[in-house]
Protein backbone atom coordinates (compact mmCIF):
# COMPACT_ATOMS: atom_id res chain seq x y z
CA UNK A 1 0.00 0.00 0.00
CA UNK A 2 1.35 3.67 -1.12
CA UNK A 3 1.92 6.19 1.65
CA UNK A 4 0.42 9.43 1.08
CA UNK A 5 0.90 11.29 -2.07
CA UNK A 6 3.87 13.88 -1.96
CA UNK A 7 2.56 17.36 -2.70
CA UNK A 8 4.03 19.04 -5.97
CA UNK A 9 6.56 22.40 -4.96
CA UNK A 10 8.28 23.85 -7.88
CA UNK A 11 11.45 25.61 -7.13
CA UNK A 12 12.37 28.54 -9.98
CA UNK A 13 15.92 28.65 -10.13
CA UNK A 14 15.67 32.69 -10.00
CA UNK A 15 15.04 31.90 -6.40
CA UNK A 16 17.98 30.46 -5.66
CA UNK A 17 21.30 32.18 -4.60
CA UNK A 18 24.10 30.85 -6.36
CA UNK A 19 27.46 30.25 -4.87
CA UNK A 20 30.89 29.25 -5.02
CA UNK A 21 31.81 25.84 -3.46
CA UNK A 22 33.98 26.00 -0.76
CA UNK A 23 37.24 23.69 -0.70
CA UNK A 24 39.11 22.00 2.34
CA UNK A 25 41.61 20.61 -0.17
CA UNK A 26 41.20 21.73 -3.80
CA UNK A 27 40.32 20.22 -6.19
CA UNK A 28 40.25 17.11 -3.93
CA UNK A 29 38.12 17.37 -1.03
CA UNK A 30 35.00 20.05 -1.10
CA UNK A 31 33.30 21.12 1.87
CA UNK A 32 29.40 20.08 1.57
CA UNK A 33 29.89 17.20 -0.39
CA UNK A 34 31.19 13.53 -0.17
CA UNK A 35 34.43 12.17 -1.48
CA UNK A 36 35.51 8.54 -1.33
CA UNK A 37 38.92 7.77 -0.92
CA UNK A 38 39.28 4.15 -2.06
CA UNK A 39 41.95 1.39 -2.26
CA UNK A 40 43.11 -1.76 -1.64
CA UNK A 41 43.01 -3.22 1.94
CA UNK A 42 46.67 -2.61 3.20
CA UNK A 43 47.74 0.35 0.28
CA UNK A 44 47.92 3.27 2.81
CA UNK A 45 44.15 4.41 2.69
CA UNK A 46 43.65 4.70 6.23
CA UNK A 47 46.91 6.12 6.34
CA UNK A 48 46.04 8.86 4.52
CA UNK A 49 42.84 10.42 5.97
CA UNK A 50 44.31 9.40 9.19
CA UNK A 51 47.41 12.15 8.53
CA UNK A 52 44.91 14.73 6.99
CA UNK A 53 43.24 14.54 10.03
CA UNK A 54 45.99 14.94 12.11
CA UNK A 55 47.31 17.70 10.02
CA UNK A 56 43.22 19.96 10.09
CA UNK A 57 43.36 19.26 13.74
CA UNK A 58 47.04 21.52 14.18
CA UNK A 59 45.54 23.81 11.66
CA UNK A 60 47.89 22.44 8.96
CA UNK A 61 47.81 21.26 5.81
CA UNK A 62 49.77 18.20 3.39
CA UNK A 63 50.22 21.66 1.18
CA UNK A 64 49.32 25.49 -0.20
CA UNK A 65 46.26 24.17 -1.26
CA UNK A 66 44.74 22.45 1.42
CA UNK A 67 42.63 25.72 2.92
CA UNK A 68 43.34 25.91 6.77
CA UNK A 69 43.52 29.15 9.03
CA UNK A 70 43.10 27.19 11.91
CA UNK A 71 42.85 24.22 13.76
CA UNK A 72 39.62 21.87 12.38
CA UNK A 73 37.31 19.34 14.18
CA UNK A 74 37.54 16.19 13.47
CA UNK A 75 35.41 13.58 13.59
CA UNK A 76 37.00 10.20 13.10
CA UNK A 77 34.96 7.25 13.32
CA UNK A 78 36.92 4.09 12.52
CA UNK A 79 35.74 0.37 12.57
CA UNK A 80 37.90 -1.79 12.26
CA UNK A 81 40.98 -0.51 14.46
CA UNK A 82 40.88 -0.19 18.62
CA UNK A 83 40.52 3.63 19.65
CA UNK A 84 43.45 3.16 22.94
CA UNK A 85 45.77 0.95 21.16
CA UNK A 86 45.64 1.84 17.22
CA UNK A 87 43.65 5.07 16.30
CA UNK A 88 45.06 7.48 19.10
CA UNK A 89 48.32 6.17 19.27
CA UNK A 90 48.47 6.40 14.97
CA UNK A 91 46.94 9.79 15.46
CA UNK A 92 49.75 10.68 18.24
CA UNK A 93 52.52 9.83 15.69
CA UNK A 94 51.25 11.69 13.25
CA UNK A 95 51.45 15.09 15.48
CA UNK A 96 48.01 15.38 15.96
CA UNK A 97 45.78 17.67 18.87
CA UNK A 98 43.23 15.07 20.15
CA UNK A 99 41.49 17.48 21.71
CA UNK A 100 40.08 18.25 18.20
CA UNK A 101 39.15 14.95 17.23
CA UNK A 102 36.13 13.05 18.44
CA UNK A 103 34.52 9.98 17.98
CA UNK A 104 31.20 8.89 18.40
CA UNK A 105 30.79 5.69 20.66
CA UNK A 106 29.63 3.01 19.67
CA UNK A 107 29.72 0.37 22.83
CA UNK A 108 26.15 0.50 22.84
CA UNK A 109 24.53 0.75 19.70
CA UNK A 110 26.51 0.99 16.05
CA UNK A 111 26.60 3.33 14.03
CA UNK A 112 25.22 3.46 10.48
CA UNK A 113 25.07 6.63 7.55
CA UNK A 114 21.89 7.05 8.37
CA UNK A 115 21.96 7.37 12.28
CA UNK A 116 20.97 11.09 13.81
CA UNK A 117 23.69 10.78 15.89
CA UNK A 118 25.94 11.52 12.91
CA UNK A 119 24.44 15.35 12.71
CA UNK A 120 24.04 15.43 16.63
CA UNK A 121 28.01 15.13 16.34
CA UNK A 122 28.55 17.45 13.61
CA UNK A 123 26.38 19.74 15.42
CA UNK A 124 27.98 19.65 19.43
CA UNK A 125 31.38 19.19 17.66
CA UNK A 126 31.31 22.17 14.73
CA UNK A 127 33.24 19.28 12.81
CA UNK A 128 34.16 20.44 9.43
CA UNK A 129 35.67 17.20 8.90
CA UNK A 130 33.57 13.76 8.96
CA UNK A 131 35.61 10.47 8.28
CA UNK A 132 34.00 6.57 7.97
CA UNK A 133 36.26 4.39 7.91
CA UNK A 134 35.38 2.01 6.08
CA UNK A 135 32.13 2.81 3.81
CA UNK A 136 30.93 -0.56 4.51
CA UNK A 137 31.04 -0.95 8.44
CA UNK A 138 28.61 1.77 8.62
CA UNK A 139 25.91 0.33 6.39
CA UNK A 140 23.36 -0.88 8.95
CA UNK A 141 22.18 -4.27 9.63
CA UNK A 142 18.96 -4.17 7.38
CA UNK A 143 21.36 -2.77 4.27
CA UNK A 144 22.59 -4.26 1.10
CA UNK A 145 25.15 -1.96 -0.34
CA UNK A 146 24.80 -3.52 -3.33
CA UNK A 147 21.59 -2.53 -4.23
CA UNK A 148 20.98 0.92 -6.07
CA UNK A 149 18.45 2.26 -4.36
CA UNK A 150 19.34 1.51 -1.15
CA UNK A 151 22.44 2.73 -2.02
CA UNK A 152 21.05 5.84 -3.11
CA UNK A 153 18.88 6.23 0.07
CA UNK A 154 22.07 6.51 2.37
CA UNK A 155 24.48 8.75 -0.10
CA UNK A 156 21.24 10.71 -0.55
CA UNK A 157 20.83 11.19 3.34
CA UNK A 158 24.67 11.90 4.03
CA UNK A 159 25.39 14.56 1.12
CA UNK A 160 22.30 16.51 2.79
CA UNK A 161 23.77 16.56 5.90
CA UNK A 162 27.19 17.07 4.33
CA UNK A 163 25.35 20.29 2.43
CA UNK A 164 23.43 21.51 5.60
CA UNK A 165 26.53 21.70 7.94
CA UNK A 166 29.21 22.67 4.86
CA UNK A 167 31.34 20.01 6.83
CA UNK A 168 33.22 17.69 4.20
CA UNK A 169 32.08 13.77 4.29
CA UNK A 170 35.19 11.73 3.58
CA UNK A 171 33.68 7.49 3.08
CA UNK A 172 37.21 5.15 3.02
CA UNK A 173 36.11 2.15 0.90
CA UNK A 174 37.77 -1.06 -0.15
CA UNK A 175 38.14 -2.28 -3.74
CA UNK A 176 36.71 -5.34 -4.98
CA UNK A 177 38.66 -8.18 -6.50
CA UNK A 178 37.90 -6.80 -10.45
CA UNK A 179 41.14 -7.27 -11.95
CA UNK A 180 41.61 -4.74 -14.52
CA UNK A 181 37.92 -3.03 -14.76
CA UNK A 182 37.73 0.54 -14.64
CA UNK A 183 38.62 2.18 -11.05
CA UNK A 184 34.93 3.36 -10.75
CA UNK A 185 33.81 -0.60 -11.14
CA UNK A 186 36.65 -1.72 -8.78
CA UNK A 187 34.89 0.04 -5.33
CA UNK A 188 32.85 -1.88 -2.90
CA UNK A 189 28.96 -2.20 -3.37
CA UNK A 190 27.02 -0.23 -5.92
CA UNK A 191 27.97 2.13 -8.48
CA UNK A 192 25.49 4.54 -6.39
CA UNK A 193 28.30 5.17 -3.98
CA UNK A 194 30.92 7.11 -6.97
CA UNK A 195 28.06 8.42 -8.72
CA UNK A 196 27.28 10.36 -5.68
CA UNK A 197 30.26 11.71 -4.62
CA UNK A 198 31.76 14.95 -5.99
CA UNK A 199 35.41 13.54 -5.69
CA UNK A 200 37.04 10.14 -5.90
CA UNK A 201 40.77 9.70 -5.03
CA UNK A 202 42.54 5.81 -4.92
CA UNK A 203 45.50 5.20 -3.42
CA UNK A 204 47.52 2.82 -4.01
CA UNK A 205 50.69 1.09 -3.89
CA UNK A 206 53.48 2.45 -6.89
CA UNK A 207 55.32 -1.11 -8.97
CA UNK A 208 58.91 -0.93 -7.86
CA UNK A 209 58.61 1.73 -4.77
CA UNK A 210 57.66 -0.58 -2.06
CA UNK A 211 57.62 2.22 0.33
CA UNK A 212 55.42 5.08 -1.70
CA UNK A 213 51.99 4.82 -1.67
CA UNK A 214 50.27 7.42 -4.63
CA UNK A 215 46.96 9.20 -4.56
CA UNK A 216 44.91 9.90 -8.04
CA UNK A 217 41.59 11.45 -8.38
CA UNK A 218 39.18 9.55 -10.71
CA UNK A 219 36.09 11.34 -10.48
CA UNK A 220 35.82 15.53 -10.27
CA UNK A 221 32.72 16.98 -10.27
CA UNK A 222 33.70 20.29 -9.22
CA UNK A 223 36.50 21.55 -10.77
CA UNK A 224 39.58 19.98 -12.99
CA UNK A 225 40.93 16.89 -12.14
CA UNK A 226 43.92 17.50 -9.59
CA UNK A 227 47.53 16.52 -10.42
CA UNK A 228 48.56 13.08 -8.61
CA UNK A 229 49.87 12.96 -5.67
CA UNK A 230 52.19 10.65 -3.76
CA UNK A 231 53.29 9.85 0.25
CA UNK A 232 56.02 7.71 1.44
CA UNK A 233 55.99 4.81 4.39
CA UNK A 234 58.53 4.03 6.12
CA UNK A 235 60.23 3.53 9.95
CA UNK A 236 59.96 7.30 10.32
CA UNK A 237 56.38 7.62 9.72
CA UNK A 238 54.20 9.12 7.01
CA UNK A 239 56.25 11.72 4.46
CA UNK A 240 54.33 13.68 1.80
CA UNK A 241 56.22 14.00 -1.17
CA UNK A 242 53.56 15.61 -3.22
CA UNK A 243 53.15 15.73 -7.35
CA UNK A 244 53.99 12.77 -8.57
CA UNK A 245 53.74 11.46 -12.13
CA UNK A 246 51.66 8.21 -12.60
CA UNK A 247 47.96 7.30 -13.81
CA UNK A 248 45.00 5.69 -12.11
CA UNK A 249 46.01 3.20 -14.68
CA UNK A 250 49.33 2.54 -13.74
CA UNK A 251 47.77 2.46 -10.00
CA UNK A 252 45.38 -0.35 -10.74
CA UNK A 253 47.36 -2.58 -13.35
CA UNK A 254 50.82 -2.54 -11.74
CA UNK A 255 52.10 -0.40 -14.78
CA UNK A 256 55.46 1.14 -14.13
CA UNK A 257 55.48 4.49 -14.78
CA UNK A 258 58.06 5.91 -17.28
CA UNK A 259 59.54 8.24 -14.30
CA UNK A 260 60.16 5.26 -12.08
CA UNK A 261 61.10 2.76 -15.22
CA UNK A 262 64.60 5.51 -15.53
CA UNK A 263 64.93 5.10 -11.72
CA UNK A 264 64.73 1.59 -12.08
CA UNK A 265 67.21 1.34 -14.97
CA UNK A 266 69.44 3.58 -13.18
CA UNK A 267 69.38 1.20 -10.01
CA UNK A 268 69.91 -1.86 -11.95
CA UNK A 269 72.91 -0.12 -14.05
CA UNK A 270 74.55 0.19 -10.50
CA UNK A 271 73.65 -3.03 -9.59
CA UNK A 272 76.16 -4.19 -12.14
CA UNK A 273 78.34 -1.63 -11.67
CA UNK A 274 79.21 -3.23 -8.30
CA UNK A 275 80.64 -6.47 -10.14
CA UNK A 276 81.84 -5.50 -13.35
CA UNK A 277 83.77 -2.69 -14.33
CA UNK A 278 82.85 -3.77 -18.01
CA UNK A 279 80.12 -5.68 -19.78
CA UNK A 280 78.96 -5.86 -23.12
CA UNK A 281 76.44 -4.24 -23.79
CA UNK A 282 73.87 -6.81 -25.45
CA UNK A 283 73.97 -8.17 -21.86
CA UNK A 284 72.98 -5.01 -20.09
CA UNK A 285 70.20 -5.38 -22.47
CA UNK A 286 68.94 -8.96 -21.83
CA UNK A 287 68.82 -8.13 -18.37
CA UNK A 288 67.25 -4.69 -18.82
CA UNK A 289 64.22 -6.85 -20.86
CA UNK A 290 63.79 -9.04 -18.04
CA UNK A 291 62.52 -6.20 -16.01
CA UNK A 292 60.89 -4.20 -18.35
CA UNK A 293 62.99 -1.85 -19.12
CA UNK A 294 62.86 -0.92 -23.03
CA UNK A 295 66.57 -0.32 -24.90
CA UNK A 296 65.47 3.73 -24.87
CA UNK A 297 65.27 4.23 -21.34
CA UNK A 298 68.25 2.29 -20.51
CA UNK A 299 70.34 4.26 -22.94
CA UNK A 300 68.54 7.59 -21.40
CA UNK A 301 69.76 5.98 -18.26
CA UNK A 302 73.48 5.62 -19.46
CA UNK A 303 73.68 9.20 -20.67
CA UNK A 304 72.40 10.30 -17.20
CA UNK A 305 75.24 8.33 -15.29
CA UNK A 306 77.81 9.81 -17.36
CA UNK A 307 78.57 5.62 -18.71
CA UNK A 308 80.65 5.56 -21.88
CA UNK A 309 80.48 2.97 -24.32
CA UNK A 310 83.56 1.88 -26.36
CA UNK A 311 84.42 -0.93 -28.83
CA UNK A 312 86.18 -3.92 -27.96
CA UNK A 313 86.92 -6.86 -30.69
CA UNK A 314 84.02 -5.89 -32.72
CA UNK A 315 81.55 -5.92 -30.18
CA UNK A 316 80.43 -2.68 -27.79
CA UNK A 317 80.92 -2.55 -24.27
CA UNK A 318 79.94 -0.24 -21.59
CA UNK A 319 82.16 1.29 -18.65
CA UNK A 320 80.73 1.17 -15.83
CA UNK A 321 83.93 1.52 -13.26
CA UNK A 322 82.76 5.77 -13.29
CA UNK A 323 79.45 5.43 -13.09
CA UNK A 324 79.25 7.55 -9.90
CA UNK A 325 76.08 7.93 -8.14
CA UNK A 326 74.29 10.63 -9.99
Amino acid sequence: MEGPKAELQIIKLSEIQSQEVAWLWYPFIPYGKLTIVQGDPGDGKTTFVLNIAAKLSRGEGLDSEMNVQEPLNVIYQSAEDGLADTVKPRLESAGAVCENISVIDERIKSLSMVDERLEEAVIRTKARLLILDPIQAYLGGNMDMNRANEARDMTKKLAALAEKYQCAIVLVGHMNKAVGNKAAYRGMGSIDFFAVARSVLLVGRVEGEANIRAVVQIKNNLAVFGHPKAFELSEEGFHWLGDYKITADEVLGGIVPKANKMEQAKRLLREIAEENNIIQSNEIIRLAEQQGISKRTLENAKKELGIRAKRVNNSWYWELDKIGTK
